[in-house]
């Protein structure tokens, strides 16, 4: 390992922290936004007029960004848009719509960091050592704690096959944009990725007729919750931490969201939180630290990115 290479090594920072902190808040916010808005509409309406609602704030901030990025960019950003918001928010609100329990879900859901960190080692370079694997699977356990009450609820197995298409679209979507990294930062890939929702959320609500616009005051209070907390917070800190991160460290600390999110359905619409609840709280929490942390000499492990090869090393140490 050379001396730029070390230097070069990601190191947890307070901006890191901050970061992390919320991706969850912000990512939790979207189960609880999404329970308040399908009291009162279907669920693709809810998605269709919350996507539609912030292409047309973004696209006259942003849209002016989006011509100076190469056509190969954009292409490469609607492709992660289309694995990490429309096929994952596609599958697992579906699958809850036929019958999957919001347990479930969230426990087929909390395989992704597992996926992801598989992919990351062989795709990416990353390494995952027996001290993230170790959180990986300590988080799955605690999530399983969270839920267990609501395993194996719903409807025929084959629904069951919605939420999990839906979490490995998100872990494809994950890997590839940390493999890609198409130029533009966060502003240009949420603006692409929430065209492309808003095309294909209202397209699929038209054809099904369900495309109209709801009356309820409580209704258009749930879209703009959306549109703050979990499109431009939630999917801006997801980014943001997928770049400064990594896809595992994004991954490992989705394990947060289903606790969280129990946690703030308790204080909003009075769900009860029992024993198992805390115990998975604690378990996640410790798997957390396990994934996002590192000991101090921890950086020697990292290694270069499959995609860079020998000679572009060699150019990058006769610059330095």
């Amino acid at each position: 390992m050379t001396e730029s290479a070390l230097r070069s090594a990601p190191r947890t920072s307070p901006a890191d922290v901050a970061a992390a902190a919320a991706l969850v808040v912000f990512w939790s916010s979207g189960f609880v936004g999404t329970q308040l808005g399908t009291r009162y509409a279907p669920a693709d309406t809810l998605l269709a007029w919350r996507y539609l609602i912030a292409a047309a704030i973004l696209l006259p901030l942003l849209g002016p960004r989006l011509f100076r990025v190469r056509r190969g960019a954009l292409g490469r950003h609607a492709v992660v848009g289309l694995f990490s918001q429309v096929l994952y928010l596609g599958g697992v609100t579906t699958g809850i719509g036929l019958g999957v329990s919001a347990g479930t879900c969230a426990l087929i859901a909390a395989l992704q960091p597992l996926v992801v960190a598989t992919a990351a080692r062989r795709l990416l370079g990353e390494v995952v050592g027996g001290r993230t694997r170790l959180g990986l699977w300590l988080g799955l356990a605690g999530v399983a704690i969270v839920v267990s009450a609501d395993v194996g609820a719903g409807g025929s197995w084959w629904i069951h096959l919605l939420p999990a298409g839906g979490m490995l679209a998100l872990s494809a979507g994950t890997v590839l944009g940390q493999r890609w990294q198409p130029a533009g930062g966060v502003p240009v890939s949420l603006t692409v990725h929430v065209v492309v929702a808003a095309a294909a959320f209202s397209g699929e609500a038209a054809v099904f007729g369900r495309l109209s616009v709801p009356g309820s005051a409580g209704y258009w209070w749930s879209v703009v919750w959306l549109l703050v907390l979990s499109t431009a917070g939630g999917y801006g800190a997801y980014l943001l931490v997928l770049r400064r991160g990594g896809a595992t460290r994004v991954s490992g600390l989705l394990y947060l969201t289903p606790p969280t999110t129990t946690v703030w359905a308790w204080a909003m619409f009075g769900d009860s939180i029992g024993v198992r609840t805390v115990l998975g709280l604690a378990v996640c929490a410790v798997a957390v630290w396990l994934v996002v942390s590192r000991p101090r000499n921890d950086h020697v492990q990292q290694v270069i990115p499959c995609s860079t090869r020998p000679a572009d090393l060699v150019k990058r140490e006769k610059s330095s």
